[in-house]
């Protein structure tokens, strides 16, 4: 069988390392690689790029199987499919890590993150940079959308008309 991506060619032409958060979903660090370097190469510039970002070295690192043979010493790795010393803790977060890849596969889509129109290596890194932007923008949008429904529905049901209050015609 296969794949359903079998009819494109190539994604980006570039590799994309993007790092999330584990909760929320909201992208806190996005890098192009030149090239076709292996994930576990990877992992290090990007927990780099994070700490830049925020301030905060990640402690835990969740991943896919890709990134095995990565090196790290400073953060711990959870790869995907792992089994030995998971606590039920983990095993949450190692499950967590599977809504991520649609975070991803929306950023492909609604973001455009398959196709870069902009020329060269440059241009690949600030494509990545400015799909993650709008990824977390779309998020917040949606936040918001759902505070102002339920601030709307409060204020009609505060200060809509009383189903006692209306008047009720005669029939004759």
């Amino acid at each position: 069988m296969q794949s359903p991506n079998a009819r494109v060619r190539y994604e980006f032409g570039t590799k994309v390392s993007v790092a999330a958060t584990i909760t929320e979903g909201f992208i806190v660090g996005a890098r192009s690689m030149p090239g076709n370097p292996y994930d576990g190469h990877t992992l290090a510039d990007v927990l780099d790029q994070v700490e830049v970002l925020t301030d905060i070295r990640p402690a835990l690192a969740v991943v896919d199987r890709g990134y095995r043979g990565h090196g790290m010493t400073r953060t711990r790795v959870l790869i995907s499919g792992m089994r030995k010393g998971i606590t039920p803790m983990l095993a949450k977060l190692l499950r967590r890590r599977s809504a991520i890849e649609a975070e991803i596969g929306h950023m492909k889509t609604d973001g455009r993150l398959a196709r870069c129109r902009l020329k060269g290596t440059t241009g690949d890194a600030i494509f990545a940079v400015l799909c993650a932007c709008g990824h977390n923008t779309r998020k917040i949008l949606a936040q918001l959308r759902a505070i102002l429904a339920l601030f709307v529905a409060a204020m009609l049901s505060a200060f809509g008309p009383h189903p006692a209050d209306q008047i009720m015609p005669e029939t004759v």
